[in-house]
């Protein structure tokens, strides 16, 4: 019996293997590059031979060595939609496929971040969303320094639609219906980003031989006792504990309508604690309010807009819990259900904890409940007190960390290496953030990770389109060094590689958010620059003035510039005269200039700075109030003379 269940066993498994399989990403309703030749590839038993029916015609491939198989089809005009049959052991049929343009979408967060949460900015823009030739594949997270993948994870294309689109990265949704809109073919949007990661964890083996230290880094992760011995390491645990918080052992707990409050202090939300009284603490502090519902209000249903939190939240409405986030950057937007309030006092109670940095309500944010048309405000006067209070990690064990997310070719091998055979149209790339400690380095690294996957997708002159780093962080009111400032300019200085494009973006941060919510004109700005460069109309403005030369004149410093289109403009809805300018002697030590408009360029110049050498322009983490743009109304690129 034990024979026959194990020969049993083994044909089934030789014929599971001897399926003919397909990668993830050739599937139901893909969009595939149109005008060009189209591999389809996949896996099946050595030897098996594979017909693949496409548009009335057979075309026949057979498995080699090592189970891989490949045929290519022929250049298709956009249009479908086409079926594809895949016949040999087993069959596959593929349908509802499409011939358009595909772009490849990548980089950290600020690609992915998603039009669920620029919901509320732009809800036309949603409920209208009805574009089933414009689709997107989203790539799920996986990081691998250890070898390149040969598939992706599961995923499955979607059509835009007001419920799919949510899903969609926002960035890379209004640059294909500007596109789409523009040139009415199929967009194909193939989204492959992770927050928080680096560039070098992009750019595969090959393509960092120019960054011997970059590889060192990478090597030891070939070694599986290495990795395996990482991961056995102790890993102190230092999230929120909810044996020693004070709010949830009592014999109440603090979000308890029946809760008594003592001891409790004042508190103006929005703002972080450490200005506000508690410095120093990583812990749990609670913070509650009181608010007052007429009866015209009681028992709606109603939306909680908190902000964003640092770090980690969960809301109360009266003792039920209405949402929660673990990590700081996603706004919160609670659904307090209908039945929830009542006419007269409602009690909010809003449990805080923070590891590291600075904890509490992140300022310039929505904090109000809206029931109805009508919104209640939350800033102002709430009371908190502390639940508990996190002990550091010993500083001669620190935790454990193995990400290979941020690892070289730890996110190229499992999340662009696998589709290299998959032709597109061209690459969009909005990363950056994470390399700002490192900002001089990323001028030699984002040109290696256009040229890396240019080699790999087979294809030297294929459009490289990328975001320059919006405005981020505290204004500075003297001219000053920045790192931000610095990673621009090595953005800046990647357009020196043919067939690159840049969407200059600092007006369109938020100070106090590295999420700008502004993906609308991101998009837009990219889709000039696609336009110009792989749609053939030549004659686009697809950038706003880029720095080309200076002139020293006597005691003013003269500034030509490329992409000025119709003209060079103040926007004065920020200020009438141009502001961010500075400019220095031979010592660099710069101050704040005048600047007016010239026949096209600016002239600059100080009383203070009889003989200047320099100029800067908006160049700071956050040029708030940088103001030169061209007629077209695309801003400046910030840059400096003094290289």
């Amino acid at each position: 019996m034990r024979i026959r269940l194990l020969t049993l066993t083994m044909l089934c498994s030789l014929s599971i293997f001897a399926q003919v399989k397909l990668p993830a990403l050739i599937s139901n309703n893909m969009i595939l590059q149109r005008d060009a030749n189209i591999n389809i590839w996949g896996w099946a038993s050595k030897g098996e031979k594979i017909t693949i029916t496409f548009n009335q015609k057979k075309y026949h491939t057979t498995a080699n060595e090592q189970g891989t198989w490949t045929t290519i089809l022929p250049k298709t005009k956009a249009g479908g939609p086409y079926t594809i049959d895949i016949k040999a052991s087993n069959e596959i049929h593929l349908e509802n496929i499409l011939f358009g343009d595909v772009w490849l979408c990548s980089g950290q967060s600020n690609m992915v971040l998603n039009m669920e949460r620029v919901k509320e900015k732009f809800p036309n823009e949603i409920a209208s969303a009805n574009f089933p030739e414009i689709r997107n594949y989203f790539i799920s997270t996986v990081s691998d320094a250890t070898k390149v993948h040969n598939d992706l994870p599961p995923g499955k294309w979607l059509e835009a639609n007001p419920t799919n689109v949510l899903t969609f990265g926002a960035a890379s949704y209004f640059f294909a219906k500007e596109i789409y809109l523009k040139h009415h073919i199929p967009i194909g949007i193939i989204n492959s980003s992770v927050g928080g990661t680096p560039i070098e964890a992009w750019i595969s083996e090959e393509g960092l031989k120019e960054f011997p230290d970059l590889l060192a880094l990478a090597a030891p992760y070939k070694d599986t006792a290495f990795v395996n011995a990482l991961q056995r390491k102790p890993n102190y645990n230092r999230a929120p504990s909810i044996e020693t918080d004070k709010g949830l052992t009592g014999p109440l707990k603090w979000f308890d309508p029946n809760y008594i409050p003592k001891g409790w202090r004042n508190y103006f939300i929005p703002g972080y604690w450490q200005d506000q009284g508690i410095k120093g603490l990583n812990g749990v502090v609670w913070f509650r309010k009181e608010i007052d519902i007429p009866a015209s209000m009681a028992g709606l249903p109603a939306k909680l807009f908190m902000g964003r939190i640092v770090d980690a939240d969960q809301v109360y409405v009266n003792g039920s819990l209405v949402g929660n986030i673990t990590y700081q950057y996603p706004p919160r937007r609670y659904e307090v259900k209908a039945g929830l309030l009542k006419e007269g006092k409602n009690l909010i109670v809003v449990r805080v904890s923070n590891t590291a940095g600075k904890g509490g309500f992140v300022p310039d944010k929505p904090y109000f409940m809206s029931v109805g048309n009508t919104n209640i405000d939350l800033k102002g006067e709430w009371q908190y007190k502390v639940g508990d209070v996190f002990m550091p990690t010993p500083s001669d064990n620190p935790p454990a960390i193995v990400s290979q997310q941020n690892i070289p070719t730890g996110l190229y091998n499992p999340m662009i290496a696998p589709f290299i055979q998959y032709a597109i149209k061209g690459i969009l790339w909005y990363q950056a953030e994470a390399n700002s400690p490192r900002a001089t380095e990323y001028a030699k690294l984002l040109p290696a990770l256009a040229n890396d996957w240019r080699n790999k997708f087979k294809n030297p002159t294929l459009p490289f389109l990328y975001v320059q780093l919006p405005g981020y962080m505290d204004m500075q009111y003297l001219p000053s060094e920045s790192n931000w400032a610095i990673l621009r300019e090595s953005q800046f200085k990647t357009l020196s590689i043919p067939n690159t494009g840049m969407a200059v973006a600092i007006d369109l941060g938020e100070w106090n958010d590295i999420h700008p919510l502004n993906k609308k004109t991101v998009g837009e700005r990219l889709s000039l620059a696609a336009r110009k460069l792989a749609y053939d109309e030549k004659e686009l403005v697809s950038s706003g003035p880029l720095y080309d030369s200076y002139i020293i004149e006597g005691n003013k410093i003269r500034i030509k510039f490329t992409s000025v289109g119709s003209g060079l403009m103040i926007k004065t809805d920020k200020e009438d005269e141009l502001q961010y300018f500075s400019i220095a002697g031979a010592d660099k030590k710069f101050v704040w200039a005048k600047a007016i408009i010239e026949n096209n360029t600016v002239l600059v110049w100080s009383d203070e700075i009889k003989q200047p050498m320099y100029v800067r322009y908006a160049w700071a983490d956050n040029p708030d109030g940088a103001n030169l743009y061209n007629k077209e109304g695309l801003p400046a690129s910030p840059f400096r003379t003094d290289q």
